[in-house]
C-alpha cells in the first residue's frame, strides 16, 4: 500500500533548525534533528510520499520569521520545500493535490466543524492538517502525521486493514 507522510510544524521547525524550535514533543517522545532526519532517511528509502499541508507552510514561515536570528537561511531551506512540492519533486507530493480542500464548499464545512474543534483545544491550522490527512486517505493511502503534537496525532487515521486475498481453487 502506499504511504504518505504529512509534515506538520513542530516537525518542520526542527528539521530546518528554527531557532528555540530545536525539539518538539513531550519528554517521553522527544524529537530532535538527528531523530526527524532518521525518519526522513527511512521513509524516502521506503518510497513514502511526503506531503506540505499549506498550515505547516505558513506556520513554519512565521516562526522563522520570528527567530532570534537565522531568518534568511531558514527561509531558504522552507522555500526549497516549497519548491519541490510544487513541483512534485520525488518523494514530494504535488502541492496542487491539495487544492480540493480549499474549495468554497469544504472551507463552509470547516467552518461549520471549526467550532467544535476549537472548543477540544484543536487549532485551525491543525484541523487544516486533519484534513489534509483524512484527505489521502481517502483516496487509498496509509498516512501517518509526524509530528510532535500527541493531540494532532490523536487525529491520524487508522491504517486501512489489508484483506488477504483468497486462494482460487483449481479444478
Amino acid at each position: 500500500m502506499k504511504r504518505v507522510l504529512i509534515l506538520d510544524t513542530s516537525i518542520l521547525c526542527v528539521w530546518l533548525d528554527v531557532p528555540g524550535m530545536e525539539t518538539c514533543g513531550p519528554d517521553d517522545d522527544r524529537w530532535d534533528k538527528s531523530r526527524v532526519e532518521a525518519k526522513i532517511a527511512h521513509e524516502r528509502s521506503s518510497q513514502t510520499t511526503f506531503v506540505l499541508p499549506l498550515a505547516s507552510i505558513i506556520e513554519t514561515g512565521n516562526h522563522i520569521a520570528q527567530a532570534r536570528h537565522s531568518r534568511r537561511a531558514r527561509g531558504e531551506q522552507l522555500a526549497d520545500l516549497m519548491r519541490k512540492s510544487a513541483d512534485e519533486e520525488s518523494p514530494w507530493a504535488a502541492f496542487s493535490d491539495q487544492s480540493v480542500l480549499w474549495s468554497a464548499e469544504r472551507l463552509k464545512t470547516l467552518a461549520d466543524a471549526w467550532p467544535d474543534l476549537a472548543g477540544r483545544k484543536l487549532s485551525l491550522g491543525d484541523a487544516t492538517i486533519k484534513d489534509v490527512a483524512e484527505h489521502y486517505a481517502s483516496v487509498g493511502y496509509a498516512v501517518e502525521i509526524l509530528t510532535g503534537d500527541q493531540g494532532l496525532k490523536a487525529y491520524q487515521p487508522a491504517a486501512p486493514v489489508a484483506i488477504p486475498r483468497r486462494r482460487q481453487k483449481r479444478s
